[in-house]
């Protein structure tokens, strides 16, 4: 496909509008390259941690939430197909204050993620000097989505394709040494309904991805029929990989060992006694957390970008490049923030501190989907209700550091929004000097 020539570009700068440049092809393969990365490489062991042998269980759940999300996402994003997720569906729905709290949950949440997914490359790629790989590849992918995100679909093209291939030879790899023992996969005592749910809500991290496909919605092409079909088939491809590689990974190391190590999928090619495959895993692993922060930086910067627009953010970030037809003022400003936190932040943190925020965001997009009617797409009422439940559940579970952090971040955000409203209404003293001699 063709890149739009410049007076196409120019009227979207003129109009701050995104031109429509993907596919349904594009739009899944972007919310596959946002989860794949996440889950399986980063969120497996500390879900293993608080779940012990009820880990599946604690990823049916994960799923089952995702599912009513994806749900809600996509009938709202094909009723408002604009950037901004649901930070536009919130104040569309529910009033300015939902919107707000919406946005502001997933930006912050979503910068937590960046930098998650930046450690974890920095971390398997060279370990002695991770913040500074982290910061690297944040700078890199950053200049990559500038230059236009037609680019940053065909990279995250390829990226899926690595990802899949190397995941693929890790589960054969369990299942076809001799190493893996179906008894590993029982439930045990160690089983408890708070363990379960908190391995849950740090395992949503991994499914949460499909958001960058309603984010995009104001550049997918036909988004009323592309977003409803990309995000469900998105989830569903993560679904059955996640399945199956965390089988794998009980099959061979049990809950225990895979509680305790670093790298997950390099422990079961190791333990399958396949050391010369670890080095790829390795690869994989650091490309798979490339493909999810290069495409959470796309979602970040689109939600503020909606945000600048309502002057929420500042409205210098809601520019749209002349030339690449990108928010590059607000790309860049993600990327500086997200490469210093990557600078100093640590991946567990990160992504409890993530999982909190945007559990809350798909808790106001849950409540934005019961608000529909049926002629405006509405999804059964047990979805939203049940999206809803499901995520303040999921958010209240998390480990106490995470939820308190996060509320904490949340509250300030809801000060900012309080001073700004009481400065934008508080009436003007119109007494002259002279009315006061």
């Amino acid at each position: 496909m063709t890149e739009p020539d410049s007076t196409e570009v120019a009227g979207h700068e003129t109009s701050g509008r995104l031109p429509r440049r993907l596919g349904l092809a594009d739009a899944v393969v972007i919310g596959l390259g946002a989860m794949l990365g996440a889950g399986i490489f980063a969120a497996l062991a500390p879900a293993a941690r608080a779940a012990g042998s009820g880990l599946l269980i604690g990823l049916a759940v994960a799923a089952a939430v995702a599912y009513c999300n994806a749900t809600s996402s996509a009938r709202l994003a094909a009723r408002y197909p604009a950037s901004g997720g649901t930070y536009v569906y919130g104040r569309e729905r529910l009033g300015e204050w939902w919107g707000y709290l919406a946005g502001w949950a997933f930006v912050v949440g979503k910068t937590a993620s960046c930098a998650a997914m930046a450690l974890t490359v920095g971390t398997y790629v060279w370990p002695r000097h991770a913040h500074a790989v982290a910061v690297a590849a944040v700078g890199v992918l950053t200049a990559i989505n500038y230059v236009g995100v037609r680019k940053s679909a065909w990279v995250t093209r390829g990226i899926v394709a690595v990802v899949l291939t190397v995941l693929d030879a890790v589960v054969v790899a369990a299942f076809g040494s001799g190493a893996a023992d179906a008894a590993r996969l029982e439930l045990g005592s160690d089983v408890t309904v708070a363990g379960v749910l908190q391995a849950a809500g740090l395992l949503f991290f991994a499914f949460a991805g499909y958001a960058r496909i309603a984010t995009l919605g104001e550049e997918v092409r036909d988004p009323a029929r592309t977003i409803p079909r990309a995000i469900p088939l998105a989830l569903a491809i993560t679904l059955v990989v996640y399945a199956i590689v965390a089988v794998a990974a009980l099959a061979v190391l049990g809950p225990g060992r895979l509680a305790a190590t670093v790298a997950p999928l390099s422990g079961v090619v190791q333990a399958a006694g396949m050391d010369w495959l670890e080095p790829v895993v390795r690869t994989g692993a650091a490309v798979a957390a490339l493909g999810s922060l290069l495409a959470l930086v796309l979602g970040v910067s689109r939600t503020t970008l909606a945000m600048a627009r309502d002057r929420h953010l500042l409205h210098r970030l809601a520019a749209v490049h002349p030339r690449f037809g990108v928010p590059h003022r607000a790309e860049l400003t993600v990327g500086v923030i997200v490469a210093a936190v990557a600078a100093v932040a640590d991946v567990r943190a990160a992504i409890g501190f993530s999982s909190f925020g945007v559990l809350l965001y798909y808790a106001v997009a849950n409540a934005s989907a019961y608000t529909l009617t049926p002629a405006e797409g509405r999804p059964p009422r047990a979805v939203p209700v049940l999206g809803l439940i499901g995520c303040l559940a999921l958010a209240f579970t998390l480990p106490l550091s995470s939820v308190t952090s996060g509320a904490a971040v949340l509250a300030a955000g809801a000060a900012v929004y309080g001073i700004r409203q009481r400065g934008a209404h508080r009436p003007v003293n119109h007494t002259s000097d002279a009315g006061k001699e």
